[in-house]
């Protein structure tokens, strides 16, 4: 996302709400594996080079992305959103054909294994990494919020929103969110920004048209 930002001639200020810590991983047979996020692209890959071999589908363009870029070779993309990686799951695999492998982070998946699993499809879900809430900003993110230089915030996650507005208040800084766009890459997201900033609330806050990195870059591109 900050190469994307460079390129758009943005100056990028990084301020990881999540910390990614991998898990131990081993892989079990399956046919084809699922990728819901970049991090678990990253952390698979790491833990597990073999599974370069297997089929992938990835929940959106920046997941598939992530997973060519570390090695994986047979890559294809869904709409964006755990809906879209289920409705592409159905259509491009055959139930009959053996097991799925749906690498997530811990607490994640639940929803699309069990829907998977209504579809007949038999689901290993397998933890390859746990997101923990970061302990503070990082210097430089302090001091380009204290000095009014952010412009606008760019958010992925509920989670990583919510813990993003408990990092600004530990610092002191959550009134600079008065004075930020907020860009959230879905609806649920953005009632998060909403709802954790209250009473507090942000100068403008734009939701995305589609669930996916593309699409959140374009609120900064005015057309």
């Amino acid at each position: 996302t900050a190469r994307r930002l460079v390129a758009l001639g943005f100056r990028p200020v990084l301020a990881p709400a999540l910390v990614l810590e991998p898990r131990p991983f081993r892989l079990p047979p399956a046919q084809a594996l699922l990728l819901t996020s970049r991090a678990a692209a990253r952390a698979l890959a790491a833990a597990t080079p073999a599974a370069s071999a297997l089929p992938v589908l990835a929940v959106g363009e920046a997941t598939a992305a992530a997973a060519r870029a570390h090695g994986f070779l047979n890559v294809t993309a869904a709409g964006g959103d755990a809906a879209a990686l289920a409705e592409l799951a159905a259509a491009r695999l055959d139930s009959a054909a053996g097991p799925l492998l749906l690498a997530v982070g811990e607490g994640y998946g639940q929803d699309l294994a069990a829907g998977l699993r209504a579809r007949g499809f038999r689901v290993l879900r397998r933890v390859a990494y746990a997101a923990r809430p970061a302990k503070e900003l990082p210097p430089s993110a302090k001091a380009a919020l204290a000095t009014g230089e952010v412009a606008a915030a760019l958010f992925f996650s509920p989670r990583s929103a919510a813990c993003a507005i408990v990092l600004l208040r530990a610092a002191g800084l959550a009134e600079t969110a008065t004075r930020m766009q907020a860009l959230a890459i879905s609806p649920r997201v953005a009632r998060t920004l909403e709802s954790a900033l209250a009473p507090l609330t942000w100068r403008a806050l734009r939701v995305a048209e589609r669930p996916d990195q593309d699409a959140l870059l374009d609120l900064l591109t005015p057309r």
